[in-house]
């Protein structure tokens, strides 16, 4: 039986409560008036378009399930009501929560479902671009480039005949990122700043205005684009941050946030957003998503010297399907196990065509392959880098480019060639505000004058790097460094130097067993070593050498 007149205007009143709410970003608000009139006893339950709106509020607040329960509910209502091209949005919006949550077979029988649907419908309607989106990622996934750069030609074509924003918006993003793939990146990140305008503007509906978001800063990541992906993360923080209760994009958020802080060396900060990025993403059961985070996390704690958490990171993300490269074979060399690495770089570079991916892989193999002895292959890697980075203009890549090309000169104890490399990568990681970068390009300076035979111009390079890791914790490159400053300080170790300061500043060796969590007996060992070692007689005199040798 339905409701009386007084209680029907108040479920009326739910409903009207809820779109306002959904209006106005309130997504539990608007979630808890729509169940409410739903659930109302007596009542006849929501009409499809509410239950649309119920979908995306659940979906928004990461509920797939109840998502997917309200999406089936409306299709079946439309279904009954012969309402093909409703029906065909339904099971759009099936297909693509399914795909989202890695369950493809489900996805592709709605997406099947819904171009039977408009077999016999006439062609041009705005749904069958929709369902192109399917088509596109189906190309992507079978390697048909040239069919997703077609497809997404299609996209925009469709929107822009029928003015519809979130289908424009998500046509730019395919064709942009195709775009980008063919290595036209300069017009590919323009097609996506032209899809961001509908952002800007709020033209888009949540769920793909966060899409494009997430989209266009992954694209700025993929060719170290650092001044736009920080400038849109910026903006997506704030879009997230307007409404309390979202959980879909957040954790691309985090992601994102947390590659930005990395690259400032703001390494606690950085691990703290890509364990957040890792748990949201897991939680909506988004595997790949959360293997990217827990390899950024790798990252991190890899340049931090923490070998064996960097692993166990590392780890987590193949458990999740996603491989952690190059990252985990430069952890291989950091840990002495060179012929591992370069086998795996050998094997990636083959496995990577597009220029956008191999990209993002062949910084990393040039040091691997340096590592190795293996300077013919690491020219030729750092020759395509530059290549690239040339073509894409992005000034990440440039540095790094720059950096890689540095390395393989001093390999070949070419310092006139290495020195303006070297100084041109510190310049563009300087004014990308990358000190730890920053740093290991002035280790190269340092190596470079060095083999000029000017070894206080090393020595004042090769300190100030050595200060800069030291400041941000990074172990390893602090080692390094401090082994090619040995040459000045009579060979001491990183421990004997750790020592060497802590008796500068006043502390007993009862301190420095406690600081460094060392024996008496081994501190004093030490001491004798770096005694004998810079050839002075005392902690005095010690302490002097460090302070006239710039080493506090």
């Amino acid at each position: 039986m339905l409701a009386s007149g007084g209680h029907l205007m108040g479920i009326v009143d739910d409903l009207q409560r809820a779109r306002i709410a959904f209006e106005r970003r309130d997504w539990a608000a608007a979630y808890d008036r729509l169940t409410a009139a739903d659930g109302d006893p007596g009542t006849v339950g929501l009409g499809a378009d509410d239950l649309m709106t119920l979908a995306m509020a659940t979906f928004l607040l990461g509920d797939i399930d109840a998502c997917i329960r309200a999406l089936q509910r409306g299709y079946r209502l439309r279904i009954d009501n012969g309402e093909v091209l409703g029906a065909v949005r339904f099971a759009f919006w099936l297909a693509r929560v399914h795909n989202g949550r890695g369950e493809g077979a489900v996805g592709s029988g709605w997406a099947a479902r819904a171009e039977r649907l408009l077999a016999d419908h006439p062609a041009d309607v705005v749904e069958r671009g929709y369902l192109l989106i399917h088509d596109f990622f189906r190309c992507v996934d079978r390697g048909d480039f040239a069919g997703a750069v077609a497809t997404g030609d299609e996209i925009v074509s469709v929107a822009r005949r029928h003015g519809d924003p979130d289908l424009l918006a998500q046509g730019l993003v395919c064709k942009g990122r195709m775009m980008m793939y063919a290595g036209h990146v300069p017009e590919g990140l323009a097609t996506l700043d032209e899809a961001m305008v509908g952002v800007a503007a709020g033209e888009l509906s949540p769920v793909f205005a966060g899409t494009v978001y997430c989209a266009m800063i992954d694209a700025c990541q993929e060719v170290l684009d650092f001044a736009r992906a920080s400038a849109w993360t910026t903006a997506l923080t704030r879009w997230c941050d307007t409404q309390p209760d979202l959980v879909p994009f957040t954790g691309q958020c985090a992601v994102h946030r947390g590659q930005i802080l990395r690259l400032h060396a703001a390494y606690p900060e950085a691990l703290a957003e890509f364990e957040d990025a890792c748990q949201r993403y897991a939680a909506l059961g988004y595997d790949a998503a959360a293997g990217l985070a827990m390899s950024e996390r790798g990252d991190v704690l890899r340049v931090l010297g923490e070998y064996v958490a960097a692993e166990s990171s590392y780890d987590q993300a193949a458990s999740y399907g996603y491989e952690a490269q190059p990252g985990r074979a430069l952890l291989m060399t950091a840990r002495g196990r060179v012929s591992g690495a370069i086998a795996a770089v050998r094997r990636l570079l083959a496995e990577t065509g597009d220029p956008v991916h191999r990209s993002r892989l062949l910084a990393g193999a040039v040091e691997v392959l340096i590592a190795g002895d293996e300077p013919a292959e690491a020219e030729l890697a750092a020759g395509q880098l530059s290549t690239i980075a040339e073509e894409f203009g992005c000034a990440g890549l440039r540095a790094s480019a720059a950096y890689c090309s540095a390395l393989v000169a001093l390999a070949g104890e070419d310092a006139d060639r290495a020195l303006p490399l070297a100084r041109t990568a510190v310049q563009l990681w300087g004014e990308l505000r990358a000190p730890y970068e920053m740093a290991r390009a002035k280790v190269l300076v340092g190596r470079a004058v060095r083999l000029l035979g000017d070894e206080d111009s090393a020595i004042a390079e090769l300190t100030a790097a050595c200060r800069t890791f030291a400041e941000l914790g990074a172990a390893g490159a602090r080692q390094e460094a401090e082994k090619l400053i040995g040459r000045s300080t009579g060979g001491l170790t990183g421990r004997e130097l750790d020592v060497l300061r802590l008796v500068a500043v006043g502390n007993s060796n009862a301190e420095i067993a406690g600081l460094l969590v060392l024996s008496d007996k081994t501190v004093a060992r030490h001491l004798t070593n770096i005694f004998a070692k810079l050839d002075v007689p005392s902690r005095t005199a010690a302490a002097a050498y460090a302070r006239d040798h710039d080493l506090l």
